[in-house]
């Protein structure tokens, strides 16, 4: 397995896939349809004019296993320093270390472009992911109470973050 940097060309057809999947059988993601891969172009764009990593882990012989990225948390000035962090794995990849091996990938990276914490939305109930979150220094934040509602019952949104030792010299403004 190798880490990359994910591109619109080569792997939001497999990105797709695997949000669509997740979207229909989980509540690991508040939607309720599908997304086409015309919307695809926009969820790239954003990424790429905020430079915003989509990080990807692909098999020796090409598949895209998982993927992890981050993005604005909130559009205030003042959040500059924090992001919102998300990260899927293929359904027949899930339970081998994939998502903790790209979260490190992201964490560095956060690390690397000086943001100060990140920050996880998880369903409550996804106790894997509370679990790898907690693993990987994450600590509870609070939850929103019923903030969803998706195959017939509320969800509860629990936020999850991690304080970074970054930036080095913020600033206002």
């Amino acid at each position: 397995m190798e880490f990359v940097n994910c591109t619109e060309k080569a792997h939001a057809e497999a990105i797709l896939a695997i949000l669509n999947e997740v979207i229909a059988h989980s509540t690991a993601l508040y939607d309720y349809r599908p997304r086409s891969l015309e919307s695809m172009s926009g969820w790239f764009s954003a990424r790429q004019a905020s430079s915003f990593p989509v990080i990807g882990a692909i098999s020796r012989s090409g598949e895209l296993l998982g993927f992890a990225s981050y993005g604005t948390f909130r559009a205030w000035p003042a959040y500059k320093y924090s992001v919102e962090h998300s990260v899927y794995i293929h359904r027949d990849h899930r339970g081998k270390g994939l998502a903790q091996a790209l979260m490190r990938q992201l964490i560095e990276q956060a690390v690397a472009q000086q943001y100060h914490v990140m920050i996880g939305g998880i369903d409550e109930t996804n106790s894997a992911s509370v679990a790898l979150h907690q693993k990987l220094g994450f600590s509870h934040a609070g939850t929103i109470r019923q903030a969803g509602f998706k195959f017939g019952r509320w969800l509860d949104l629990a936020f999850y973050q991690r304080i970074l030792q970054t930036p080095h010299a913020p600033v206002d403004g």
